[in-house]
Order: C-alpha cells, then sequence, then structure tokens
C-alpha cells in the first residue's frame, strides 16, 4: 500500500501543508509514521478522507485548487473492473472525475484506491497518467 507525506497529501487535496497538518493533529485522517519518524497517511485513508473533504466543499473561498492545462492530480478513489472494461474515479481537490478505460489499461498502470494519478482530460475524453 502506497503512502503519503503530509507535504504531498496536502499537494493532492489542494491544500498547504500547514493545513494537512492541523487536520491529521485534530485527527481528521490517520497517520503513521516511518522507521525516520516521518509521519505518513495510508494511500486509501487518503483517499476517504478526500472524498469526504470534497462533500463538504461548495465554493468555499480558502478552496484553493487551480486546472493547470487541464490536469487534475489527485488519488483514486475507486476501481471498478468489468471483463474488458473498468472504471476509474479519481478525486482531485474538491473535483471528482470518472474515466472509462480498458480494464488492460487499468492493470498496466497498477491502478487502485490510494494510488496517486493523474486525470487529463480534452474535450470529453479523460486520460489516466499514473505518477
Amino acid at each position: 500500500m502506497q503512502s503519503y507525506t503530509i507535504g504531498q497529501a496536502a499537494r493532492l487535496l489542494g491544500v498547504s501543508p500547514d493545513t494537512a497538518r492541523r487536520w491529521a493533529d485534530a485527527g481528521r485522517v490517520a497517520t503513521h509514521r516511518d522507521e525516520g519518524g516521518k509521519r505518513l497517511i495510508d494511500g486509501k485513508d487518503l483517499a476517504a478522507f478526500s472524498v469526504e473533504l470534497a462533500k463538504g466543499v461548495g465554493g468555499e473561498e480558502d478552496a484553493s485548487y487551480t486546472s493547470v492545462r487541464n490536469a487534475f492530480p489527485g488519488i483514486v478513489t475507486a476501481v471498478k473492473l468489468g471483463d474488458v472494461a473498468a472504471q476509474v474515479e479519481i478525486q482531485a481537490g474538491p473535483h471528482r472525475l470518472v474515466s472509462l478505460l480498458t480494464r488492460e489499461a487499468v492493470e498496466e498502470l497498477g491502478l487502485e484506491v490510494g494510488v496517486e494519478a493523474t486525470a487529463r482530460v480534452k474535450s470529453t475524453n479523460v486520460h489516466v497518467d499514473r505518477v
């Protein structure tokens, strides 16, 4: 399972590292420490928190997420696999993006809940890059 530092989590959530640290200190998102004492957040916990956080975002002034060239860095929050096709959901700050792609592509990219990924949007197509 992939884990994220407070700084990485902050970038994925579209907030400052200080905000992410305060949320962790308040127990809003679970953390653990690695051998070196660095605080980490498990990918699945971060995915669940990002979905919870996005439900509360509604045009708040301090929501500072922006899109650059239609790239939405975020975290995979759901993967639904069919025999041939798959559906991948990415939470990118307050934005939930859903992409339909082949099962083979999902497996090649190693996409699963908690993995960092970037959704790239052009017209009605959403392309997913694994970071």
